[in-house]
C-alpha cells in the first residue's frame, strides 16, 4: 500500500549583492541569513547526510557533504525549516507537510522570510549596498539553480518502476508547472518563450547529479527516515513557481502518481521516446500542441498525456481513495483543478492567466510589448522576465499582479505569515520546531530526521525522529504542555 505522501520543497533563490566592487553571492548569502536569524543559529547535524547513495544500489566516493559546505551558514527555525547557504546561494528548504495545500503555504512563507531577511540585511550593509533576491532558476548566462521536491515513498517499490512512469510524467507536467522563460540557454534550439525555466539544462533520463548532466529522474537515496521503510523521491525537474495553483499541482498531482506507482495501479505503458528531448519540445510550444512519440508507436501532445493520468487518478480515488495524498478533501480539490487546468490547456493556454505562472508572466511580457512595442529579443523584455520574480513585495511584478486581484490565491496572508514561525502541525517538523520554541539555547543542532539537546549534564542526547507522521501536534502537544525542561522532554521519551 501506498504511504502518506509527507512532502516538501527546497528552493534555491538567486542573491545579488548591488553597490560594491565585491559581489561575493557567498557573502550575500551568508548576511542574509544572519541577519534573519540575528543573535540565535542552530547548526545543522551532517553525521546523517550521505549525498552520493544512489538509488540504483551503489554508492559514490566521498558521499559525505562537502567540507566547505558544512562550515557554511545553517540554521534551523522554529517552523520547522532549514535555511542555509548552498553553495553561492540562499536555499530555504520547506518543513515537512502532510498535504500539497499545507506545502503551499509553507513554501510562500519561505518567500516571506526572505522578503524580511533582505529588510534586515540593509543594517549590515554600507551606503549604496543592497540584497537583491530572485525566485527563478537561472540567470540568463548558461548557469541554472533549482527548485527542487520532496515526497515519501515506500521502499518496496522497486526504482525502476518510479523510473518508467516518471520519465513521461515529468516531461508532460510542465504544460502546469512551468515558470516560463524568455528564451533559451545552454545550447538548445532559440525560441521567443517557453513554458518552462529548466527544460533546458536537463541532459540524463536518469542518475545521481543534481548540478551537471542533470537528469529528470534523480538517484540520491537520501531518505532522511526509515531506511528500511522509507525511501525519499528527490525531485529536481521542477521550476520555481510563484502561483500558488501551480505549486498546489505541481505537489498535489506528483503525490497521487506516485501513490498509484506504490499501488501498482498503472497498468499502462505511457513510455515515450528520448525524454530528455521531449522535455525542450514540450517546453518550446506554450500552443501545447507539440507531439511526442510514444515507445508503443503511437504520438500525443504534453496535455493529452496528462489526460492519461488524470483518467488513471479519478479511477484511482473511486477504487482506492486519496487517503495518503490528503484525503477527499486535499486529495479531491487536486482532481478537481487538475481536470480544470487540462481543459482550459486544450482550449486556450492564456485561459489560465493567473494560475499558471507561465501563462501569467506570458500575459504580462505581451502586454508589454503592445504597449511599447518591444520584439522579443530586446533585453527589456528579459528584465521584466527577471523583475517577475523579484522578491520585493515593492518591486515583484508578481507581487503587483496580486494586489491588483489578478492572481488566485490558495491560502490566507494570515496563515502565510503564521507559517514564517510556526510549524505544521501533522508531521515531526512540529516536534522540532517546537524544542526550538520553547528551548531555542538547549538545541545544539538538528537535522530532519534527528534533534541534538543539552540536558544540562553530559552527554548531549539525541533524539531520532525516523517517523516523518510522528511527533506530530497530536503526539506530543500534551507532553510539551507538561515538560518545563529539555531534561524533563528526554526523560518522559525514555520512558
Amino acid at each position: 500500500m501506498a504511504v502518506p505522501k509527507v512532502c516538501g520543497i527546497e528552493t534555491e533563490y538567486a542573491v545579488l549583492l548591488r553597490g560594491t566592487a565585491d559581489a561575493n553571492p557567498v557573502l550575500a548569502s551568508s548576511m542574509l541569513i544572519n541577519a534573519y536569524v540575528e543573535h540565535r543559529k542552530v547548526g545543522w547535524d551532517f553525521d546523517d547526510e550521505s549525498p552520493g547513495r544512489d538509488a540504483r544500489g551503489f554508492g559514490r566516493d566521498g558521499s559525505q557533504p562537502p567540507e566547505i559546505e558544512t562550515h557554511l551558514v545553517n540554521t534551523v527555525l522554529t517552523n520547522g525549516a532549514r535555511y542555509y547557504v548552498d553553495h553561492a546561494h540562499p536555499e530555504y528548504s520547506t518543513p515537512e507537510c502532510a498535504d500539497a495545500l499545507e506545502l503551499v503555504g509553507a513554501d510562500k512563507a519561505g518567500e516571506r522570510i526572505l522578503a524580511r531577511s533582505m529588510q534586515a540585511s540593509r543594517r549590515l550593509l554600507g551606503p549604496g549596498e543592497e540584497i537583491v533576491v530572485y525566485k527563478n532558476n537561472s540567470d540568463g548566462k548558461g548557469n541554472s539553480y533549482g527548485c527542487h521536491e520532496n515526497y515519501l515513498v515506500a521502499r518496496q517499490v522497486p526504482f525502476v518502476s518510479l523510473v518508467r512512469n516518471l520519465l513521461p510524467w515529468f516531461v508532460s507536467r510542465q504544460v502546469f508547472t512551468g515558470a516560463g522563460k524568455v528564451g533559451t540557454e545552454n545550447g538548445a534550439s532559440p525560441v521567443d518563450y517557453q513554458i518552462s525555466a529548466r527544460a533546458d539544462f536537463f541532459e540524463e533520463e536518469v542518475g545521481l547529479e543534481t548540478t551537471l548532466k542533470r537528469p529528470l529522474v534523480n538517484t540520491r537515496d537520501e531518505p532522511h527516515a526509515d531506511p528500511q521503510k522509507y525511501r525519499r523521491l528527490h525531485v529536481i525537474v521542477g521550476d520555481a513557481n510563484l502561483c500558488e495553483v501551480a505549486t498546489f499541482l505541481k505537489v498535489g498531482t506528483t503525490a497521487i502518481v506516485l501513490a498509484m506507482i506504490e499501488d501498482d495501479f498503472i497498468d499502462k505503458d505511457l513510455s515515450i521516446i528520448g525524454p530528455v528531448h521531449a522535455v525542450r519540445t514540450v517546453s518550446h510550444d506554450p500552443t501545447c500542441r507539440a507531439t511526442l512519440e510514444l515507445v508503443d508507436g503511437g504520438s500525443c501532445t504534453a496535455v493529452e498525456l496528462q489526460w492519461e493520468f488524470l483518467r488513471l487518478a479519478q479511477k484511482y480515488a473511486d477504487e482506492t481513495g486519496l487517503e495518503e495524498c490528503g484525503g477527499e478533501g486535499v486529495g479531491g480539490d487536486v482532481l478537481k483543478r487538475w481536470e480544470a487546468v487540462l481543459t482550459q490547456l486544450e482550449r486556450d493556454p492564456m485561459g489560465l492567466d493567473g494560475q499558471l505562472d507561465w501563462v501569467t508572466k506570458l500575459s504580462l511580457l505581451e502586454a508589454y510589448q503592445s504597449r511599447d512595442g518591444l520584439a522579443w529579443d530586446d533585453p527589456k523584455l528579459a528584465l521584466l522576465d527577471l523583475q517577475y520574480h523579484d522578491v520585493r513585495p515593492e518591486r515583484s511584478l508578481y507581487e503587483r499582479l496580486v494586489r491588483a486581484g489578478k492572481v488566485e490565491r490558495l491560502v490566507d496572508e494570515t496563515d502565510v505569515i503564521t507559517a514564517m514561525t510556526e510549524p505544521p502541525g501533522r508531521t515531526r517538523a512540529y516536534f522540532r520546531g517546537m524544542c526550538l520554541a520553547r528551548w531555542p539555547d538547549s538545541v545544539v543542532a538538528a537535522n530532519w530526521d534527528s534533534i541534538i539537546l543539552d540536558v544540562g549534564s553530559d552527554p548531549l542526547r539525541r533524539i531520532p525522529m525516523m517517523e516523518p507522521l510522528k511527533g506530530s501536534r497530536a503526539y506530543v502537544e500534551k507532553l510539551f504542555d507538561e515538560c518545563t525542561t529539555p531534561a524533563e522532554l528526554v526523560e518522559r521519551l525514555a520512558s
